[in-house]
Order: C-alpha cells, then sequence, then structure tokens
C-alpha cells in the first residue's frame, strides 16, 4: 500500500505545474521572496529537508515555526514533515513565556522563527534557534544535497498543532500524515479548489494549518498570494486587483472586511468566502453576500478534525426564498462533509466519526481518554440535527448557563440582543450570582453608528435588557449588561469567554 504523506500535494504541483508562479509573497513584509514556482516551492521544501539532516535532526523529532504568513513558512509546511520530521505551529502572538513552554512541552530542539520575532525565543541549552530571513536563506533554502530518503507512514505525526485554549490549558493535537491529507482533499472538494483558484491567505497559517487549505491549494497548483498580516483594506485592494477567487476568515475578520468596503466599489463578484472559527450571525451572512457581492460557505469543525466537519453552503432548492431566509440557513454548522458521521448525546453533546480525526493529544492521556471514547470524539459543542441532515450548533457544553437551577442556551440570548439597533457585538455568559448560582449576563460593544433606537430613550442598559423582554421567557433574558471597547477574544479569534467570566465580579450583576 502506498503511504500517504503531505508532500505528496507539492511533488503535484512541481511535476504538472512546475513553471507556474504558486506563491507570492506580501511586498510589504520586512524581507520577503520575490514570487516563487511550484518547481522552486519544492526544490527548496527538498533543501530545507537537507539541512535537517545535516543539523541531525532525525525522523520523528520536533521543529516549530513561529512567525506571521510568508512563502518561507508554506515551503516549512511542506519541507519539515515531508521528510518525517513533525513540524510545531506556534502562534507568534503569544508571550515569550506562553511559547517557551509550548516548546518545552513537545521537547522542540529547532525552532525555525520569522527573523523579526527572533527575540521571542529563550535561549535554551540544546535548543537550535534558525531566523527566517534572507541571512539564513542560502542555509535552508539553497542547499544542492539531496535528502535522505524517509520511508513514508502515513501514521506518523505530520505536526502538533495547539487548539486556542479558550475553555482549557492549550492542547497538542496530534496529526497525522493521513488526517492532514484526507481533510484537505475533502475540503479542497467540498469548497471547488480549482487549478485556476486565486487564493489570499488571509487567515494564519498556524490556526490548524491554514484550515488545511496550504495543502488543497498547492496540490491544485492554485495562485497564492500571501498577506503576512490581515488588514481589511489591503484584502480589499489585493480582491480587485488580483481578481481573489477565494479567502477564509473568522466572523470578526469578514466584519472588518464589511466596514473597510463602506464607500468602496463592489469588489468583483464570484469571490468565495469560507468562514468558520466561530457562529456567524444570519446578518452577517447576509450582508457579505449582498454589501459584498461574494459567495458565502460556512464551515465547522477543529483543530482536532483537520479541520473539517460540516460545511453550509448555498443550494439550489432555496433559490426562490427570499435572502433573509437563505441567510438564516446559511448560519447553520451545515451539512457532515463526506466521510463525516455524526451522533448528539441525551445532553445535545455533538460526537463525530471521520477518516481524518486525530488519534491523541501530545503526552495529555487524560485529555485523550476525555476526548475520544469508542471510536468516537466529543467535540464540546451543543447541537441538534435538523431534518434535512444540517447541523445547527446551540453552545459550547461548558458555556451552558445554569440559573435558579434553569439551562439557559447563552447563543439564544445572543441572537436577539445582536438584533438590537444599538449592538455591534454581544458575548453572553453566566456570573456567579448568590441569588441565581449564575445570573445571565450580556457583554457588549456598542455599534459604530447605531440605528436610531425604537424601544426607550436613554438607558442603554436598561433599553436592550427592555427588548429582550419583548423576545424571550424572563430567566432567559440578562440579569445585567455591561458595555465594553472589544470583547476579548484568542489569538485566532474566538471569543474568550472565560476571560468574560473571569472578568465580571458578583457585584455586576444582581
Amino acid at each position: 500500500m502506498i503511504q500517504l504523506n503531505v508532500l505528496d500535494f507539492a511533488r503535484r504541483s512541481a511535476t504538472a505545474y512546475r513553471d507556474r508562479i504558486g506563491v507570492v509573497d506580501d511586498p510589504s513584509s520586512p524581507d520577503p521572496w520575490p514570487a516563487i514556482t511550484y518547481g522552486q516551492l519544492f526544490d527548496r521544501a527538498s533543501s530545507l529537508a537537507a539541512t535537517l539532516d545535516a543539523l541531525g535532526i532525525a525522523a520523528g523529532e520536533r521543529v516549530a515555526l513561529i512567525g506571521p504568513n510568508s512563502a518561507r513558512a508554506i515551503v516549512a509546511y511542506f519541507g519539515v514533515p515531508g521528510w518525517g520530521r513533525t513540524l510545531v505551529p506556534i502562534d507568534y502572538r503569544l508571550t515569550s513565556t506562553e511559547i517557551d513552554a509550548l516548546l518545552c512541552r513537545c521537547g522542540v530542539r529547532l525552532v525555525l522563527i520569522d527573523a523579526e520575532f527572533a527575540d521571542l525565543v529563550p535561549p535554551v541549552p540544546g535548543r537550535i534557534v534558525l531566523p527566517l530571513g534572507s541571512e539564513t536563506d542560502g542555509q535552508l533554502f539553497h542547499q544542492r544535497a539531496e535528502p535522505a530518503l524517509w520511508d513514508s507512514d502515513e501514521s506518523a505525526v505530520a505536526t502538533i498543532n495547539f487548539t486556542s485554549g479558550t475553555t482549557s490549558q492549550p492542547k497538542g493535537v496530534c496529526l497525522s500524515h493521513r488526517a492532514i491529507w484526507l481533510g484537505a482533499v475533502t475540503y479542497g472538494w467540498h469548497i471547488g479548489v480549482s487549478e485556476n483558484e486565486i487564493y489570499l491567505h488571509t487567515l494564519q497559517l498556524a490556526h490548524a494549518n491554514g484550515w488545511g487549505l496550504i495543502y488543497a491549494v498547492t496540490g491544485m497548483a492554485g495562485h497564492q498570494i500571501v498577506m503576512r498580516v490581515f488588514d481589511a483594506d489591503r484584502a480589499l485592494d489585493l480582491v480587485d486587483e488580483e481578481r481573489v477567487t477565494l479567502l477564509c476568515g473568522a466572523p470578526i475578520v469578514a466584519q472588518r472586511l464589511l466596514a473597510a468596503s463602506e464607500g468602496r466599489l463592489a469588489a468583483i463578484q464570484g469571490t468565495r468566502m469560507l468562514v468558520a472559527g466561530s457562529r456567524p450571525s444570519a446578518e452577517l451572512i447576509d450582508k457579505i453576500r449582498s454589501v459584498l457581492g461574494w459567495e458565502f460557505i460556512q464551515s465547522y469543525g477543529l483543530t482536532e478534525t483537520a479541520p473539517l466537519l460540516t460545511l453550509s453552503r448555498m443550494r439550489r432548492e432555496w433559490a426562490e426564498l427570499p435572502s433573509a431566509e437563505q441567510s438564516a440557513l446559511l448560519s447553520r454548522a451545515g451539512s457532515p462533509g463526506i466521510g463525516v458521521t455524526l451522533r448528539v448525546a441525551d445532553d445535545g453533546e455533538v460526537a463525530v466519526q471521520t477518516n481524518h480525526t486525530a488519534d491523541r493529544y501530545w503526552e495529555d492521556a487524560e485529555a485523550t481518554s476525555g476526548a475520544m471514547r469508542d471510536d468516537w470524539f466529543t467535540t464540546g459543542d451543543c447541537g441538534v440535527v435538523e431534518p434535512d441532515g444540517a447541523l445547527r450548533l446551540t453552545d459550547r457544553k461548558k458555556d451552558i448557563i445554569i440559573t435558579g437551577g434553569i439551562n439557559v442556551s447563552p447563543s439564544e440570548v445572543e441572537s436577539v440582543i445582536s438584533q438590537h439597533p444599538a449592538v455591534g457585538e454581544v458575548a453572553v455568559v453566566g456570573a456567579a450570582s448568590s441569588e441565581w448560582g449564575e445570573a445571565v449576563t450580556a457583554m457588549v460593544v456598542l455599534a459604530p453608528r447605531p440605528r436610531p433606537s425604537t424601544v426607550i430613550a436613554g438607558d442603554v442598559e436598561a433599553e436592550i435588557i427592555a427588548f429582550c423582554r419583548m423576545s424571550l421567557a424572563p430567566y432567559k433574558c440578562p440579569k445585567s449588561v455591561v458595555v465594553v471597547d472589544a470583547l476579548p477574544r484568542t489569538v485566532t479569534g474566538k471569543l474568550s469567554k472565560q476571560t468574560i467570566r473571569d472578568s465580571l465580579s458578583e457585584t455586576a450583576v444582581r
């Protein structure tokens, strides 16, 4: 049997499209590469593997990659695991202390770090740190030596990706070559990645390996434009100038693109935006489709599932429905991807079986046994499967509020509050309360230009509570509303509800 290897994607593009421009680095980067062909991408990945040989980094050893998006980083996603080592992508926005803890946990011997951020890694005996930049390009990417052969093993760990830690400490997800390969191919098939793709990297590569699209787009020899750091105005310029066909982002990225689009001519038609990371509202979806004129696709998954589980995409059966109803249907997590089986437990938790799920967490048997039971992976998310087979998520299991002994779904309350004309963003949590156990509490960011109020004038907090009482049972309505400038998020853009809960004291609720 031929073993699957993530290098297959780069090998295919180098064979079939050797002279096609493959990756274009962000020219605003402090030290960008000129555009490289797919032949050059493969050759530089091979050179990196040969350098690892020379440094004595054996197959199975861990190599960390730290820094913003770049063409050099994309090469590392093939050059490190393609010849048997394990790549450990780490978000450069973490603190030095957090980064060092992850490096120590994985026993990393070699760190490849963007030169601009080299000071983030403290010196440790036995640890090699190589900055990524023009000064080391010759050593890393222009070796003439052939790398040592690796007897491919699709069950070998290709990458260790750390979860964003929204409800606990980050866990190291061990993704095999098989999991990444099948996840990328399935994702690419569902969203229609083709050889004519023009893909804009707005998503940080360290986030679940760029949702697998590093591999899917490379395998199809799509044209890749790398944004070092996301900027909404620049992204819209690139969509128009380069005729971008596909980009990705969390809902907060979509919100910033919409804000930046005000006063501009509409972007080109035919662009697809894949949204994931947290649940988008139907209103946001409607604006992506109507204001930007883009196709909206939603995906739900986890780092542990490489990351595809479900997709929500416009269906021809919905063509005659009003736009608002279409957007409401698209706001669901969607239908299972090929090879994905879902079930919902009695307590509402979603469990899955796939052919691309991680089999363990790095050196964490307790977390592994807690999440993976009898060949089912428990997601920690609650939801229902609707009659048409689509999954509708309700909440994270740990986010359910128990107030006065009654369960309240935060997402239900958030859905109502988000419709208030003064609200830009909202997060609902349970705050500690001596009277209720937990009190429903809303933290809101006001809209930049609120529409005229239609409820009561004056106190916006009281107004939002009164607005909720028009649609929700009294026990579901917030006991308190806290107005803030911004909601706390993890480095991947997800709302950090634990941070919100920690910031609220009992004096903030009634």
